[in-house]
């Protein structure tokens, strides 16, 4: 059954697939919590998607890496929740991972898994308990194949792409979506010319959300990639490892 959610908080709202979110959920109608480390930009938005939609728009300044702002996001949701929580926030580094700084590695992981992880268990218990509610996590195509390179961000959206798909199985058929959103290269602005490898921000945020509406475990937007999922399942593994050692290594030589 398809859920229209009338609240959300977005996470990385403040800039590429998680403005889009927030454009496309306000345009569908909900109130909305946005939440990333830049105010401006926040504001901003806000002010925009308030005129133009007429919705409530919070405002929530956190660095999801920062305990103490991450505590204030957990306790907003906990305290005053919403139908929908869009886990958007997340960053790759790149480059070989013993050439990496080892805190821009943890701090990977405390943004992509560590506050992903609390934040859902923030909300799910009262969605439950309500019988209605999403979560739209936002995993990877990465995940789904090995990437050398960025190995602790592919690492990353493989653990949002099975965590997310388990905690569908809990909680099917109790009111409660939980998706993985799984996309592949996206243009996190619009300025670039138009190239079928890359998908546009707005359709991946649009795809993603249609997907938790109807209560889909996973989603994967564009048809190219959706072609190239049931070869990443099916190829032998060494096979993969070394078509992506290939392509790490023209990517290094090319820098």
């Amino acid at each position: 059954m398809r859920q229209a959610f009338r609240t959300a908080l977005v996470t990385g709202a403040s800039s590429g697939i998680g403005e889009s979110f927030a454009r496309e959920l306000a345009a569908r109608g909900a109130d909305l919590v946005i939440v990333a480390r830049r105010v401006d930009r926040l504001d901003a938005l806000a002010r925009e998607l308030v005129e133009r939609y007429r919705v409530a728009v919070e405002v929530i300044a956190a660095d999801l890496t920062d305990p103490d702002d991450r505590d204030e996001v957990e306790r907003r949701l906990r305290h005053d929740p919403v139908e929908l929580l869009v886990n958007n926030a997340g960053y790759g580094a790149f480059g070989p991972f013993a050439e990496s700084p080892l805190g821009e590695q943890l701090r990977e992981i405390d943004l992509n898994v560590n506050a992903l992880v609390r934040l859902t268990h923030a909300v799910l218990p009262g969605m439950l308990a309500r019988g209605r509610g999403g979560v739209l996590n936002v995993s990877s195509m990465s995940g789904f194949a090995p990437s050398p390179g960025s190995a602790t961000y592919g690492a990353t959206k493989a653990y949002v792409a099975s965590f997310s798909e388990s905690l569908h199985a809990e909680v099917v058929g109790r009111g409660v979506h939980v998706t993985a959103l799984c996309p592949g290269f996206t243009r996190t602005d619009e300025t670039h010319e138009p190239n079928p490898l890359w998908l546009r921000r707005d359709d991946v945020a649009r795809a993603g959300l249609d997907a938790v509406e109807l209560g889909r475990a996973l989603c994967v937007p564009g048809l190219q990639y959706k072609a190239a999922m049931p070869a990443l399942k099916m190829l032998p593994r060494p096979l993969l490892r070394a078509a992506a050692s290939r392509l790490w290594k023209q990517a290094a030589d090319s820098q």
